[in-house]
């Protein structure tokens, strides 16, 4: 393995940093809103209001409506959109951004992209506690427990919830945290994530440029292509 992933979580900075509700981080692009999710999961809950899971998408919510979250939530077989991007298959993504907006062109959106979804690790797995990162044909186990969760505030009025898991066991290779964002704030099963990880608790909540992003491992990239521009 070409570097230890906590170690590679400093140098690439893949996380999000840490701050209690309250604080006030920068918010990357528009907030969060600018990355595309399928979170249309509402399991046993009073939230089937369209206009009240969008506002939860967009970042506007209570404190009271955040509630805890079991890593099973994330379970399953998940890929890295990276490659996409790369190899040009999200490219009718950057235009419908672009063609919807005015603030960067389709080749600029990709650029932004690619230092938000760059990453080494292009498969992880989540079964129960454990949690298997996949890298260049290595692959490191650890069992992780939940460690709450912290609310985001934004500069552009909005907020973000990130679901914390803590190392429990496993090598020194594997980071000693991970943290969820998928736009939801309360039990659901994720249709995708960006995954943030690191040493530092404190220190995971404040990168705002880099957030790897997983889909089912089972979707192709014309299905991933669909699902980013139906949202």
């Amino acid at each position: 393995m070409s570097m230890p992933y906590a170690k590679k979580a400093s140098v690439l900075a893949i996380s999000l940093l840490a701050m209690t509700a309250g604080q006030s981080a920068m918010a990357h692009e528009s907030g969060h809103g600018d990355h595309d999710h399928d979170h249309g999961h509402h399991h046993d809950h009073d939230h089937d209001d369209p206009s009240h899971d969008s506002d939860i998408y967009a970042g506007y919510f209570d404190d009271s409506q955040v509630k805890d979250r079991e890593l099973s939530d994330w379970e399953g077989d998940w890929q890295s959109v990276y490659p996409y991007l790369q190899d040009g298959t999200l490219d009718p993504v950057m235009a419908d951004k672009a063609e919807k907006s005015d603030e960067k062109t389709a080749e600029e959106y990709k650029k932004y992209y690619e230092r938000g979804y760059e990453t080494d690790v292009d498969r992880i797995v989540i079964d129960g506690s454990t949690v298997a990162f996949h890298e260049d044909g290595d692959t490191m186990s650890g069992e992780y427990a939940y460690d709450g969760y912290e609310i985001l505030n934004y500069e552009a009025g909005n907020r973000g919830v990130r679901f914390i898991f803590e190392l429990q066991e496993g090598g020194d290779e594997l980071p000693d945290y991970i943290q969820f964002s998928d736009h939801s704030i309360y039990p659901t099963d994720a249709g995708h994530y960006h995954l943030y990880w690191g040493d530092d608790r404190a220190a995971l909540l404040d990168e705002v440029k880099h957030w790897p992003t997983y889909y089912p491992s089972d979707m192709d990239g014309q299905q991933i292509v669909h699902e980013m521009m139906a949202h």
